[in-house]
This record gives C-alpha cells, sequence and structure tokens, in this order.
C-alpha cells in the first residue's frame, strides 16, 4: 500500500457549520447568572409542591415528601429551557471568522459569523458591582459592518486578551482603520499642519 492508497482522515468538526478547512481557536460561554431567571421560577417549584401539606398539617409527612419531590421535577422542568439557552449559545473563534451562536429556549437558534479580518478592535466593559464581584462584563468588538455586543460574558478581561492573542497570531491586524486612535492621530497631525500654514 503506497502513500498515495492511504484513506485520509477527515477533519474533527465540533459544529455543523464549520468548513473542511476551518480549525476551532476558542470557544466561549455566558456567564452562568443569565439563567437567573430560569433559576428563580424554577426554585418555585418545590414551593407549590409542598403547599398542599403545609396548608393541611393532616395530610401527613408522605404528603409532604410526595409534594416536594413532584415540586423538585416540576422545578427542574421550569429551569430546564434556561439551561438549554446558557448551554447551546457559544461564542467560537476559529481560524477564519468569528461564530455567534444563540440559542432561547428549546425551538429559536440564531447563528451569525463575521470574518476575523473584519475586526477593527476587541474591547471589554466591566461594570456595576454585581459584575465586579461574580466576575463577568461585556465584550465590544467593533467590525466593519457594526458592532457586536456580547454581554453577561465570563472572564471578559481574559477572554479579550485570547481572542486579540489568536488575531496577533494570524497576523490580523487591528491597527490604522478610520476611528483607531493610531489613525486619528496622523489626521490629527495632517489637519494641524495644515491649519498652520
Amino acid at each position: 500500500m503506497t502513500d498515495t492508497d492511504t484513506p485520509t482522515a477527515k477533519p474533527t468538526k465540533y459544529f455543523a457549520d464549520q468548513f473542511d478547512d476551518e480549525e476551532v481557536l476558542f470557544l466561549f460561554r455566558h456567564h452562568p447568572i443569565v439563567m437567573r431567571k430560569g433559576l428563580i421560577f424554577g426554585m418555585l417549584g418545590p414551593l407549590v409542591g409542598v403547599l398542599p401539606a403545609a396548608i393541611h398539617p393532616a395530610y401527613g409527612m408522605s404528603v409532604f415528601f410526595e409534594g416536594l419531590g413532584f415540586g423538585a421535577l416540576l422545578g427542574l422542568i421550569i429551569f430546564f429551557p434556561s439551561w438549554i439557552g446558557w448551554y447551546f449559545s457559544v461564542f467560537i473563534v476559529t481560524d477564519q471568522r468569528f461564530i455567534q451562536i444563540k440559542q432561547k429556549g428549546l425551538f429559536t437558534r440564531s447563528v451569525s459569523d463575521i470574518g476575523l479580518h473584519q475586526l477593527q478592535s476587541v474591547s471589554y466593559e466591566v461594570a456595576g458591582i454585581q459584575e465586579t464581584l461574580l466576575g463577568f462584563g461585556t465584550i465590544l468588538m467593533r467590525t466593519y459592518v457594526g458592532d457586536v455586543t456580547i454581554r453577561d460574558v465570563h472572564h471578559p478581561a481574559k477572554i479579550q486578551k485570547k481572542i486579540v492573542g489568536i488575531l496577533r497570531d494570524l497576523g490580523i491586524s487591528t491597527g490604522n482603520f478610520p476611528g483607531s486612535a493610531a489613525y486619528l492621530t496622523e489626521n490629527n497631525e495632517e489637519i494641524t499642519e495644515t491649519q498652520a500654514t
């Protein structure tokens, strides 16, 4: 058997829309805080389950524990769509593009992607005591076609540094473009020189 006869291994696909020649470099999700609404409503399940035993104590402990079990199951069912939305909403950086997959509930999914060469800058913001204490924030990506804002991201400083590092490793410059500090400084110097003459 010669080298030309050996079967070539197909590259591993990590998501459905991945190109054959595309390599996944980094993946991140929202902070688990995005599930707080589902968790709060899910916690009401056990409370509803034990209400019959609380209203009529004569029912006994068996009704209490059956209600607690039923309430816990109800709480999990209420919480499940929030978990699905968090787990399947991912942000993927490949060697070619940035992909944003948003899952809302069980039946709504949206996918958008931006070529890495279109990224102008990547910055982050941690605002407020809740974001500071729990370690989440917002990442802002400026592109030639508009801004991409990703809220409630876990460790935004680390993620921003990782994305900028990937861009640098791929040789993609986020330097002199209209609106950048270097571009504005160069143009302001030209304007000042023109006004001086």
